[in-house]
């Protein structure tokens, strides 16, 4: 039996840090009988300090001791911050039905090879949703990708059912972007089925590897992508970079760090030393933008709507604006639909939460390649 009143409101706490790790961000969100009238009530983002943002750049390639500790660490931090939210919207906690947590990816690893031979993937969220639960007091839902990877998926994009249930309008074709650490889309019109969605490639990862390369750990990005802005693109790089065999492959796929992270960073600068730096951050600026364009532009979408961390990047998005008005695409910030960029995919896991708590599956296959449809998530009571 569900633990949620079928007939009535529900109020559930978003948590979200995504592949960029500079912070965590809660969304309160009301959402009513159905997954209808879905209302964002209130959200903050809680920027991460520099040694917490280094620890969890070391745990990407760190030890099991590192990883073990941090899990605890963030849950802490992300139970924190929860509160915190409760706080600043005027509630308590007996006002909050679930919390849930989406976790900070620190590996994922997707299925690979052909059908006849294919090797199953895996992937690690932490932030332990225990101590999330017994420190706030809230049934606390975790780990929602684990369970589309058993199913055979990528467990990742997951935000697809969200995007359709927020954006899909009869008629419209419309590509839901988010540009974090990795950049991914929703393709969305009337029609469950036909929803497309996959990640395209790099978002901030690229350019954020890149400023601290070249600040030796000072900057952590390139604000407003004055950087990139300052430089010019190098074609060959760029050439190089655009037959990345990633982007020749086709949905459902997804990918993260250890592709598009700091060893392809640190190899680009081994092979283009004699480059300025603001030339290099300006040429993986336009490759990001490109690679995103030519993910997209193949499903010939009414309307860009885009999110996440990238979208504050002014450069990057000069550039992406300008790929797409050359087809007479408009596109546009989240923010036009009354939901912060940064908040979006908090958003996404308090309704997928919603679903769990509901016994509703929270995956598209057709996006994940799961072989069915499933619940997703555990659950911890508190």
């Amino acid at each position: 039996m569900s633990p949620l009143n079928p007939g009535k409101k529900a109020k559930i706490i978003g948590l979200m840090s995504g592949t960029s790790h500079d912070g965590a961000d809660a969304a309160l969100v009301e959402i009513g009988p159905g997954a209808g009238g879905i209302v964002l009530l209130k959200h903050i983002h809680r920027p991460f300090r520099k040694a917490l943002r280094e620890e969890i750049q070391a745990a990407f390639t760190g030890d099991a001791e590192l990883i073990c500790r941090l899990n605890f660490k963030l849950g802490e931090l992300f139970a924190a911050t929860a509160l915190a939210l409760i706080k600043e919207a005027g509630l308590g906690p007996a006002d909050i039905d679930a919390i849930a947590s989406h976790g900070q990816t620190i590996r994922h690893i997707p299925p690979s090879g052909p059908p006849s031979r294919r090797k199953s993937g895996s992937t690690l969220q932490i932030g332990e949703a225990s101590v999330i639960a017994e420190r706030t007091g809230i049934m606390t839902i975790s780990d929602f990708r684990t369970r589309d990877m058993a199913a055979g998926g990528h467990g990742a994009p997951l935000v697809p059912l969200a995007d359709h249930i927020l954006f899909s309008r009869r008629g419209r074709k419309r590509a839901v972007l988010n540009i974090g650490g990795i950049a991914n889309v929703t393709i969305v019109s009337g029609r469950l089925d036909d929803t497309v969605a996959f990640d395209t490639g790099p978002g901030n990862s690229l350019i954020d590897e890149s400023m601290r390369l070249v600040s030796s750990g000072r900057l952590s990005f390139d604000r407003n992508g004055s950087v990139a802005a300052s430089g010019r693109p190098d074609r060959r790089l760029l050439d190089e970079l655009l037959g990345h065999p990633y982007l020749r492959k086709r949905p459902p796929k997804s990918t993260g760090r250890e592709v598009f992270g700091a060893e392809m960073v640190r190899g680009i600068f081994g092979r283009y030393g004699g480059a300025a730096a603001e030339d290099i951050v300006s040429t993986l600026t336009h490759f990001t933008a490109e690679s995103i364009f030519r993910a997209v532009i193949p499903y010939a979408p009414d309307e860009v709507i885009v999110s996440g961390g990238g979208a504050k990047n002014g450069f990057l998005m000069q550039l992406i604006r300008g790929l797409f008005s050359q087809r007479g695409i408009p596109v546009n910030d989240i923010s036009v639909y009354g939901i912060p960029p940064e908040a979006k995919e908090a958003v996404s896991f308090a309704l997928l939460g919603h679903r769990t708590l509901m016994h509703r599956p929270g995956n598209l296959p057709s996006a994940t390649g799961a072989s069915r449809m499933v619940i997703l998530g555990k659950i911890s009571l508190p």
